[in-house]
């Protein structure tokens, strides 16, 4: 069924409903109808699992479901799922069973069956981590993990001689596994053993509304489902008979899982152990060298929930890098994270002179909206992927070269790799260092660009070269090589004047190509030309419009002019706000 097409939806959703279901999302949709196009049956596949089954009242004598479950099989196997899923009543158990089904986990309502030997395998890798003694489990999602995760962890690893923690697998959280499994290993170390994750355990295997945060009967049910898993299969396999996880005081769903694990655990012969949540003014894990009396603005009703993912989370998406709550371990990821969105700040801002937005791709006929965002993606996982790195110009040619691979070689972001990698790298540098205080940021970032420049060859910065050479005008290295001087004193001060504005981003860029010697436009239309557009933004800017910003823009179309320089540095000044936010 093409549950894009709003009648195929309807007509599924109203089938669906006559069983007191509703709706999920699904790769794909089949249904059994008869000749008038009646659904008599009806299932849908979401990865591994089978969902959304029904059979109408009228049809339930006919043996459809084999017919149904076997299609759908057959479907996940033809995409490389050997190994299905699927939530059923208790009473449907033998129908399962018939096809190859086995029950992994039961709850008074629903029964979890799969018909692989998925759980066996793992269970097999977990028993080969097992050691003797008494033996903890906390299973996180991590998203972000922050300081408050690493007390649970430090916390529960003095209650148990071996302590495992799980992370949640599925990949529907802002952050992905694998860098939330890495932030939790770095965040852990010398505490506890981090295992790899599955679909057993908080997943949309055995939890999907976790992830909507909807308590309701079915969110119970799954509740119960996944309990029933870890108690009788996962604990087991690992020697488990304490497992720890922090209070909850905002988030009614993870209450409730908590209040379960606590009624629930005990008859699996498992101690549930719930540690309060760490407050910032109790923070005994806080970097002692670094200094804030005030965490990034929060007012003291936030700060009084205490250190969550979700506040870090926060924060991030209201521009702020809220460094001190998490571990070191998690900084890279959450200044990929800044870098990422400065970027894509600077892409959506509608009528900028020339350039690509959400609407239009401005003066350039080989790239487009779809490309650039898509560029941005790679550089923010690129980043993380050769955060190993140690020489700033390897991991600056790692990620072109990763971006160029996306792209077919079209040139989207190489100024913007340069100046918002060598920004980043150099304030992961100011906070390791002893000393560091908030207050001295600025400065301190300033003077670790600069020197992180001064080691950069000029030839492995070859941007805009030409116009260096033959008008003498700053070149990328030797803005960095000043420690971004106009940008702090100058680009950045005037944005947060305006930060609030309907057109604060179009006018700090007017500012930036009041001043910027841009070689994509002297590239494009010659110095002389340069210099005049230098002098029309500085006009624009004093006599603000948008009838002289539409105007500007027509005029860039027409002769093909695009200041892809003022962009980049745009996009530094965003991101310079971020982090010293």
């Amino acid at each position: 069924m093409p549950l894009s097409v709003a009648h195929f939806r309807r007509k599924v959703e109203d089938f669906l409903g006559k069983s007191d279901l509703r709706l999920e999302d699904v790769d794909v949709y089949l249904t059994i109808q008869d000749q008038e196009g009646e659904i008599l049956a009806g299932g849908g596949l979401k990865g591994d699992v089978i969902k959304c089954v029904a059979v109408s009242a009228a049809a339930r004598s006919l043996g459809l479901s084999v017919p149904l479950f076997s299609r759908l099989i057959s479907i996940a196997s033809e995409r490389g799922i050997t190994n299905v899923k699927v939530f059923t009543k208790p009473g449907n158990e033998s129908v399962f069973e018939s096809l190859g089904f086995h029950t992994i986990a039961t709850a008074p309502k629903a029964i979890l069956m799969e018909n692989g030997r998925g759980l066996e395998s793992y269970l097999g890798y977990l028993g080969q981590h097992r050691r003797s003694g008494r033996n903890g489990a906390i299973v996180m999602n991590a998203n972000p993990f922050t300081k408050g995760h690493q007390y649970l962890v430090r916390d529960s690893s003095r209650q148990v001689d071996n302590l495992y923690v799980i992370p949640v697998k599925e990949d529907v959280s802002r952050f992905p596994y694998l860098e939330r499994r890495q932030m939790i290993a770095s965040g852990c170390e010398g505490l506890a053993e981090v295992l790899e994750g599955s679909a057993y355990q908080v997943s949309s295997a055995t939890f999907p509304t976790y992830f909507l945060k909807d308590l309701s009967d079915a969110s119970e049910t799954q509740m119960r489902l996944d309990l029933d898993l870890f108690g009788r299969h996962i604990a087991p396999a690992l020697g488990v008979t304490v497992r720890f996880a922090g209070s909850e005081p905002a988030d009614p769903l993870t209450a409730r899982y908590n209040e379960l694990m606590r009624e629930i655990l005990p008859s699996y012969g498992i101690t549930f152990c719930e540690t309060e949540r760490l407050c910032d003014d109790e923070d005994p894990l806080s970097t002692p060298h670094i200094h804030n009396s005030h965490v990034n603005g929060d007012p003291p009703d936030i700060a009084a929930i205490g250190i969550s993912a979700s506040r870090v989370r926060k924060s991030l998406d209201q521009g702020r890098l809220p460094w001190r709550l998490v571990p070191s371990g998690t900084w890279p990821y959450l200044v990929a994270e800044a870098v990422r969105r400065s970027m894509l700040m600077e892409l959506d801002a509608p009528l900028k002179p020339g350039l690509v937005d959400p609407d239009r791709s401005g003066a350039h006929t080989d790239m487009d909206y779809s490309l650039m965002k898509g560029s941005i993606d790679v550089i923010r996982r690129s980043f993380i992927n050769h955060s190993g790195e140690k020489d700033l110009v390897s991991l600056g040619k790692a990620v072109e070269n990763d971006v160029l691979g996306y792209t077919g070689g079209v040139n989207t972001y190489r100024g913007a790799i340069f100046s918002q990698l060598i920004m980043a790298r150099a304030f992961l540098e100011v906070l390791s260092r002893p000393g560091t205080d908030h207050a001295g940021l600025p400065s301190q970032l300033q003077k670790a660009i600069s020197a992180l420049a001064s080691l950069v060859n000029p030839t492995d910065t070859s941007n805009g070269g030409q116009a260096v050479k033959e008008y003498g005008v700053k070149g990328a290295l030797a803005m960095a090589l000043g420690g971004y001087e106009e940008l702090f004193g100058s680009w950045l001060p005037y944005y947060r004047s305006v930060r609030g504005e309907e057109f604060g981003l179009q006018k700090t860029l007017l500012l930036i190509m009041s001043s910027l010697d841009d070689t994509c436009i002297i590239h494009r239309a010659g110095y002389s030309r340069a210099q005049e557009v230098k002098a029309e933004a500085s006009a624009l800017l004093a006599d603000f419009s948008v009838e002289g910003l539409k105007e500007m823009d027509k005029v860039f179309l027409r002769e093909r002019i695009s200041p892809g320089g003022c962009a980049d540095m745009l996009a530094l000044t965003i991101l310079a706000d971020n982090l010293l936010n």
